[in-house]
C-alpha cells in the first residue's frame, strides 16, 4: 500500500563526494525502510543523473542521503530549493555552516559554546622544510600534544589523525592536505566520545538518547565506524542522568545556533579529568546505515528504523515557500 499523502519520494545517495560508498549504504537503508513503510521512494544518485530530472521525474520530496561535499554542504540543497522540491534536513546556510568545522566553530564560540581550542593552517604541505618544522612547533605549542588533525570539510574521519609526537605532525598535514588545502589542527579531549542524535525544528527540537563509543584504542575511524564489529556502543550511555541531561542541552543548543532543522547529530567528547563536554561537530546528514549511530539512538526512545525515516521524511520542507503562482526559478 502506497501512502500516497508523501508522493513520489527521490532517495538521494551516492554522490561524488568521498563518502560516497557509505552514502550508498545509508540511502539503501532508507529506501527500503520507506517502502516498507508505503511509500513511493526511488533511489537517485546525482553522480550518475543530472539533479534536474527529479522534477521533471515527478518526485515530490527528496531524502536527502547524500554525505560530504555536494550533497550535505548547502550545494544539493540549494539546487532543490530552486527546483521547488522539499527535502530533509537542513537548509542551505545551515548545511553549509556544519559543513565547516571551522565556521561551526567560530559561531559556537561566538555563542558561548564549548568547542577544542583549535588552529587553521592554509596549504601547510606547500611550505619548505625548514618552514614546515617551525609551523609544526608553533601549532604543537599552542594546542599541546596529543593533538588532532582533519580536513574542515570532510566527514567520516575521513584524512583524520591523532599525532601523539611532534615528528608525525608534518605526515598528518601531509594526509589532510590531500583533501583540502586547508588543515584544522584541534586539542585533544582526552575522555569519552558521545553522540547525541537531534530531531525537529526550533523549539520542537529534541535531544535523542546519548550513546557512548568505545572503539579499540580509542580508533574510531572510517574502518572502524562501518566495516567492523570491534567499536562498542552504550546506548542508553549510563551516564548520570544529570550529567546527560546537560549534555543533550550543549547539543540542543548547538543545533539551533546552526539554525539546524529536521534532524541531525552532534559528536562531543566529555573529559575525563572534570567531565567537561566539548563539541565535535554537527552532521546535517548522519550516516543510516547498520552501524549507524542515529538509528541505534532512535531505537533507545522507542523509535524503530523505518518510522525514524518516516518521522525524518514528514519534516521535509523547503527554506522558501514560493507565493501562490510564482515560477520556481528554474526550468527542466
Amino acid at each position: 500500500m502506497t501512502d500516497a499523502r508523501l508522493g513520489k519520494v527521490a532517495v538521494l545517495m551516492g554522490g561524488n563526494s568521498a563518502e560516497r560508498e557509505i552514502s550508498l549504504m545509508s540511502g539503501q537503508g532508507v529506501l527500503d525502510a520507506l517502502r516498507s513503510r508505503g511509500v513511493d521512494a526511488h533511489p537517485f544518485d546525482p553522480a550518475q543523473r543530472e539533479i534536474s530530472e527529479i522534477r521533471r521525474d515527478g518526485f515530490t520530496c527528496c531524502f536527502i542521503a547524500l554525505h560530504g561535499r555536494y550533497g550535505e554542504d548547502g550545494t544539493v540543497q540549494g539546487a532543490l530549493e530552486l527546483l521547488g522540491i522539499p527535502y530533509t534536513g537542513s537548509g542551505v546556510m545551515a548545511s553549509s555552516i556544519a559543513m565547516d568545522k571551522v565556521m561551526t566553530k567560530r559561531l559556537w564560540l561566538a555563542q558561548g559554546l564549548p568547542t577544542p581550542d583549535y588552529v587553521v593552517l592554509s596549504s601547510p604541505h606547500q611550505e619548505g622544510s625548514a618552514q614546515l618544522a617551525s609551523l609544526c612547533q608553533s601549532t604543537s605549542a599552542q594546542l599541546g600534544l596529543p593533538l588532532i588533525v582533519k580536513p574542515p570539510h570532510e566527514g567520516s574521519s575521513i584524512g583524520v589523525s591523532k599525532v601523539a609526537v611532534a615528528a608525525d605532525l608534518p605526515q598528518a598535514l601531509r594526509l589532510s592536505a590531500g583533501y583540502e588545502p586547508e588543515v584544522l589542527c584541534e586539542a585533544f579531549v582526552d575522555g569519552e566520545e558521545l553522540t547525541c542524535a537531534l530531531l525537529g525544528t526550533g523549539a520542537a527540537a529534541r535531544a535523542l538518547p546519548l550513546v557512548r563509543i568505545q572503539a579499540p584504542q580509542g580508533a574510531y575511524d572510517y574502518q572502524n565506524k562501518y566495516f567492523t564489529d570491534l567499536v562498542k556502543y552504550q546506548c542508553p550511555s549510563g551516564l548520570p542522568a544529570q550529567e546527560e541531561a546537560e549534555i543533550a542541552r550543549i547539543a540542543l543548543a548547538a543545533y539551533r545556533a546552526l539554525g539546524c532543522r529536521g534532524w541531525a547529530r552532534a559528536d562531543l567528547m566529555l573529559r575525563a579529568s572534570d567531565r567537561r563536554v566539548f563539541l565535535l561537530e554537527m552532521n546535517t546528514a548522519p550516516g543510516m546505515t547498520s552501524h549507524s549511530l542515529v538509528p541505534m539512538s532512535a531505537r533507545a526512545a522507542g523509535l524503530d528504523y523505518p518510522d525514524l525515516c518516516l518521522e525524518v521524511l514528514c519534516l521535509a520542507r523547503l527554506d522558501y515557500q514560493p507565493a501562490a503562482g510564482a515560477g520556481r526559478g528554474l526550468v527542466a
